[in-house]
């Protein structure tokens, strides 16, 4: 009998000088999975293999990832963050740690999650978020950005939102929110949903900048999502603007969770 206990874990991470979070061959460079598995190595003399709830690419950040493994190790739960923070590099924290049921996986168990893209929107770069958002020195009209946002919210094909190179198999997502919001300068679009294609927020950014710059006018949108041709939406836009922050196993709603968006 596998006796073996399912450890969750929430991750954080600036992934500016990482490969993405999947594991990949050396030469590529680091990953976040492999980092975190190679530390865990080391603190315990184990391999495991971690699940994601997200595969980030190349640059992309989260501030609320989570994994899950499983180990034959008894070191308390507790204990489990700051045994890996004292040996992560500093642009990687475990958040917390608890340990999950059997059947526990953070991908296949999620019921949604939040990404935000953030857009600096000043003439000249913000050289202190620079790593952390795409600097776009035309002046955005972020109210018709968010007109155009209100049409992807709902239960969609997103095929015209997807990258080629994904691996997934059916196109239908749903949105609960896709909102773009204004500070100063600092634009962040946020999108919620039960699920997301490969570069599918980063391409819903870059279509919206569009609209934006008045290349697309918000009531094109609708015709975009039914055309399924990536061909008609907006640029891939880069990835250090994009960050993960949010995953949800529970019942509740992200109105529940994120009143303050709703």
């Amino acid at each position: 009998m596998d006796d073996k206990r399912n450890i969750c874990l929430k991750v954080a991470y600036d992934g500016t000088h990482y490969h993405g979070f999947q594991r990949q061959p050396e030469f590529h460079g680091p990953t976040i999975q492999g980092t975190l598995e190679t530390v865990w190595a080391k603190l315990v003399e184990e391999e495991v293999t971690l699940n994601t709830a997200g595969r980030t690419d190349t640059g992309v950040h989260a501030a609320g990832q989570v994994v899950n493994f499983r180990t034959g190790v008894r070191i308390p739960v507790d204990k489990i963050p700051k045994a890996f923070n004292s040996l992560l590099p500093r642009d990687i924290r475990i958040l917390a740690a608890q340990e999950a049921t059997e059947n526990f996986h953070a991908r296949f168990s999620a019921k949604w999650k939040r990404y935000d893209y953030r857009i600096d929107n000043h003439p000249v770069a913000d050289v202190f978020t620079r790593l952390y958002s795409l600097h776009e020195p035309v002046r955005l009209d972020w109210q018709r950005m968010q007109q155009g946002a209100q049409y992807l919210v709902g239960r969609h094909n997103f095929k015209a939102f997807s990258a080629a190179g994904g691996t997934s198999k059916t196109f239908e997502r749903t949105l609960y929110l896709c909102q773009v919001a204004e500070n100063q300068g600092h634009l962040r679009i946020t999108c919620i949903g039960d699920g997301f294609l490969y570069n599918m927020v980063r391409i819903i950014a870059g279509t919206l900048v569009y609209v934006g710059k008045n290349r697309i006018q918000p009531e094109e949108i609708p015709d975009i999502l039914i055309s399924l041709d990536r061909k008609r939406g907006g640029v891939t836009v880069t990835p250090q603007g994009l960050t993960l922050s949010y995953v949800h196993y529970g019942d509740e709603l992200p109105k529940d969770i994120f009143p303050e968006l709703f």
